[in-house]
């Protein structure tokens, strides 16, 4: 018997079984008159592919198991609260729904990661329509596949690094969409780490307290019309390898060790459409590669683009460098990477043959931003006029800036599609 006939059967077997739940499914209804008072007590008594109807009103419960394929539905918004004691949901059965709950009240620990929900080894599942309040961990992921995380509010109350968690976290999880969902006051929005294969698009995480997003060790992810706006040290991206950021805004991330978007030893990446806007630096960028960063807009931040060391074959190009302290900042001599046709607005430039592109090339490296990096404190020279002629020397004869980076042809009109 092949294979491929046996992957027929198994997938046909699994519908059938999905419809017999589906047509046999029963309502079981939970309020504090009902015939059944606790969400604890329906999951108990519900069959596999039962709703359970959560009325409005308090519910205090924790470490709610759910152990079978059921959906958890509240109307208008019941909350459910977990008295600081800990996980509120723990689900460990595959195609589980947990939909339009309030939950409160997870309690903090230095030695678990308590969660309002927790998914661990499932599949097929959905969470949504919640609000979650008073968290340590919001949503938890180990080790689970195939299910969406949408059209949560999700506000913490994280004062401190050390005993707050994350918005939403992902361990060991693949095949996941995150969407649309607000995520404060946190300390890191959205986290994943070993998370392969997932989409993250239309959430808003603002206001948290480390990153709006992180992730590590992470491949072939796709980040989409998201706003990650005012977090502490912005979005970090590491060890990870296929990455799309797409249409996304970093802004307003401000301080000595922030940035819109770190990016620390990633490879064959795209980063496309995206607004940086007033950021300590932009983009901070190191040992990362074959990264292409195309029809960005870099407005009004200390420095657009920091590139560390070890970054090769990246390409730059239809960018748009708007009004940045530092356009680009380079802590070495060698340079292999591409700056093509981008919008400089400190360009001075002309178009004698009126084709669009500046008939001189324009190096955006200045040497003061060369001396920042080694001296930080030396900022508070950046007015002055030293700064503006060892800037132009250095332009003319470059002994400390890569002499071979430098935009050929550059926009003499800033990029529009």
């Amino acid at each position: 018997m092949s294979i491929k006939f046996l992957f027929k059967i198994t997938s046909f077997l699994s519908i059938a079984f999905l419809t017999s739940l589906s047509s046999h499914a029963q309502k079981i209804e939970v309020c504090n008159t009902c015939e059944v008072t606790s969400i604890s007590d329906a999951i108990s008594k519900a069959k596999p592919g039962d709703k359970i109807i959560v009325k409005k009103g308090v519910y205090k419960e924790h470490q709610i198991i759910v152990d079978k394929p059921v959906k958890i539905i509240g109307e208008n918004l019941p909350t459910v609260d977990g008295e600081d004691k800990g996980d509120i949901f723990q689900v460990f059965a595959d195609s589980v729904t947990i939909d339009g709950l309030k939950l409160i009240n997870v309690g903090s620990s230095y030695t678990s990661d308590f969660a309002a929900i927790r998914l661990s080894r499932v599949k097929n599942f959905l969470i949504q329509n919640l609000e979650l309040r008073k968290i340590f961990f919001g949503i938890y992921l180990e080790k689970s596949h195939h299910g969406t995380i949408r059209n949560n509010n999700i506000l913490g109350d994280a004062v401190n690094e050390h005993n707050s968690g994350n918005g939403i976290h992902l361990w060991y999880s693949k095949n996941v969409k995150i969407e649309d969902n607000l995520i404060q006051k946190v300390r890191d929005g959205i986290y994943l780490e070993f998370a392969d294969d997932c989409v993250i698009s239309n959430n808003k995480s603002i206001d948290n307290l480390r990153y709006g997003l992180h992730f590590m060790f992470s491949n072939d992810d796709v980040y989409r019309d998201n706003i990650f706006e005012n977090n502490g040290a912005g979005v970090a991206v590491m060890f990870s390898k296929r990455i799309e950021m797409i249409n996304n805004e970093f802004k307003y991330n401000w301080g000595t060790a922030a940035y819109g978007l770190l990016l620390k030893e990633i490879n064959d990446a795209t980063i496309e459409h995206n607004i940086f806007e007033e950021n300590t630096t932009g983009i901070n960028v190191e040992g990362s590669n074959r990264i292409t960063y195309t029809k960005n807009d870099f407005k009004d931040n200390g420095t657009a683009i920091k590139v560390l060391g070890a970054c090769y074959d990246n390409i730059f190009t239809l960018n748009n460098f708007l009004y940045n302290s530092f356009d680009v900042s380079f802590n070495s001599r060698l340079n292999s990477n591409r700056f093509h046709r981008n919008y400089w607005s400190e360009y001075t430039g002309y178009d004698l043959d009126e084709d669009g592109y500046g008939d001189v090339p324009y190096r955006p490296v200045k040497l003061f931003s060369y001396v920042v990096n080694q001296i930080p404190e030396a900022i508070i020279l950046m007015r002055s006029l030293f700064v503006d002629i060892i800037d132009f020397s250095e332009k003319v004869s470059p002994v400390f800036t890569p002499d071979n980076l430098l935009d050929e042809e550059p926009l003499i009109r800033k990029y529009n599609d």
